[in-house]
């Protein structure tokens, strides 16, 4: 094996394409470290905002980019006794957030912390997960692709509320959080309503299982065609994308005790007004932020994963190279991309 690699970092100033390679030492391992070879790595709407500087979060410049990533343990600590060489892996997107509740902060990998686009990364092996990586199984950019979408998607549903067999839930969007909660929600017995201003993408969710779909351009007041959908009774869930633009109708739509997770801030428009607050009061719903998930509800994702027969929709794999990953991320900028867009470095 080479004592060097490509490493990519992001001068932040510069955009996506301050995005460059460098040539790096592979680090050496600690007694409780292992070295793990990167097959494939997934992009979050995250990483376009840090690229772009609309991160709400602090991002350290030149750092490297990407937090989700499934590789291959080459090289094992003295001392590591929960993993081996040939081991397929995946780490949390915040390595310091194990258990428990959500802690203030942000060190998780791709912002302040060194993250995944490289050729090897070295890590504790204690935050690290092991998976089935093989044939007839997920395989390693299907595993990439659920790390913080997947997480964050199971958060919503399982950390709070939880989510039961017959509930409703309604997704905004298409992209990754949305696929993973709609993978999630139907595996979970939920029924399942997609909304998106495309109705191609909306052909394709409902080729996923999507149970009903509503595209926000012909549905302006969505909400009502959601009431609609439920016969006025409203849902039990809502993966709440928008942001301001959309709060006040996914408030307008939630059903008595209902869950609005609030996961992003996708969505132009709207105005601050305390009159948002008065549905939450009248119908008792809980409004949750929602940034990510722990170690700890990443291992349950997986272990769900491994005894479901479902498909993680990657909707398409650019190369490791400079040219492949500026596309990769002005792919997901533009938003042509539903699900997943993951770079692969066996796709060379």
């Amino acid at each position: 094996m080479s004592t060097t690699q490509t490493v990519y970092r992001l001068t932040i100033k510069d955009g996506i394409d301050g995005i460059h390679p460098y040539q790096e030492p592979i680090p050496s391992i600690s007694p409780y470290e292992v070295l793990v070879k990167v097959h494939a790595v997934s992009l979050n709407y995250r990483d376009i905002a840090i690229a772009t500087s609309k991160y709400l979060l602090p991002a350290r410049n030149e750092v490297v980019p990407t937090s989700d990533m499934c590789g291959e343990v080459v090289e094992v600590g003295s001392l590591v006794t929960n993993l081996a060489v040939g081991d397929a892996v995946i780490p949390p997107v915040t390595p310091d957030y194990l258990y428990g509740d959500f802690r203030e902060g942000d060190d998780a990998f791709g912002s302040v912390k060194d993250g995944m686009l490289r050729e090897y990364v070295v890590l504790p092996a204690h935050i690290l997960i092991k998976v089935r990586v093989g044939k007839g199984r997920l395989g390693y950019a299907e595993w990439a692709s659920i790390v913080c979408t997947g997480a964050t998607a199971w958060n919503s549903f399982y950390g709070g509320k939880k989510l039961a067999p017959g509930d409703t839930v309604f997704i905004q969007g298409t992209g990754g959080v949305s696929i993973a909660s709609l993978v999630i929600a139907k595996a979970a017995g939920a029924t399942t309503i997609i909304s998106s201003s495309s109705d191609e993408k909306l052909k394709y969710v409902k080729s996923l299982g999507a149970d009903h779909v509503v595209n926000y351009k012909t549905h302006p007041h969505w909400a009502a065609e959601v009431h609609r959908i439920t016969n006025g009774r409203g849902v039990d869930h809502i993966i709440e994308n928008g942001g301001l633009g959309t709060i006040e109708q996914s408030l307008e739509c939630i059903a008595g005790s209902g869950i609005i997770s609030v996961i992003g801030f996708l969505a132009e428009g709207g105005e601050k007004q305390p009159a948002v607050l008065i549905p939450t009061l009248i119908k008792a719903a809980t409004v949750r932020g929602v940034r990510g998930g722990s170690k700890h509800q990443l291992e349950e994702l997986v272990k769900f994963l491994g005894n479901k027969d479902v498909d993680v929709a990657v909707n398409k794999v650019f190369s490791f190279s400079k040219e492949g990953i500026v596309d990769a991320y002005k792919f997901v900028e533009a938003g042509k991309h539903i699900g997943k867009v993951v770079i692969s470095l066996d796709k060379q």
